[in-house]
């Protein structure tokens, strides 16, 4: 009788369930550390930096090419961060130039400027060249070592 029922119990012994459970922890580790998370995240960061220089640098050339080829008064040759305190760019791009003032994703939670009125910072720097007034637009909080600035 006692064979007819251990015949018919099924399942699985705790000893495999924890093999299958640690193969598992090791597959999930060998995963996470070949995607890196964090480094994905550093990349798109990166990426958004890029994209807003670049903005903010078009929006500039257009305001010069409107303006006989003067540049904002706010852009002076020393590189300046894009605040209402020092490179007030906000009222002379804002809303003709760009819809909203791009801001690094580190600084403001990464959300734009609309409210040219209020305190801001963006967190990138401006500055022309006091020989060819050729203007360069900088993400000094740029992650993985990358230095990114676009200069037109």
């Amino acid at each position: 009788m006692k064979n007819i029922l251990s015949a018919y119990k099924k399942g699985f012994t705790l000893i495999e369930l924890l093999v299958v459970i640690g193969i598992l922890g090791v597959l999930l580790t060998i995963v996470l550390v070949a995607i890196n998370p964090q480094r994905q995240f550093q990349q798109a960061n990166n990426t958004k930096r890029q994209s807003d220089v670049s903005a903010v640098l078009n929006a500039v050339s257009q305001y010069a090419a409107d303006n006989k080829g003067a540049l904002p008064s706010a852009i002076t040759t020393s590189s300046q961060v894009i605040a209402n305190t020092a490179a007030d760019l906000c009222a002379s791009l804002v809303p003709t130039y760009l819809a909203a003032l791009p801001s690094d994703p580190l600084v403001n939670s990464g959300n734009a400027v609309t409210d040219c009125t209020a305190a801001y910072t963006v967190g990138y720097t401006v500055l022309k060249s006091a020989t060819n007034n050729r203007v360069t637009v900088a993400a000094p909080q740029a992650e993985l070592s990358q230095t990114i600035s676009v200069t037109r």
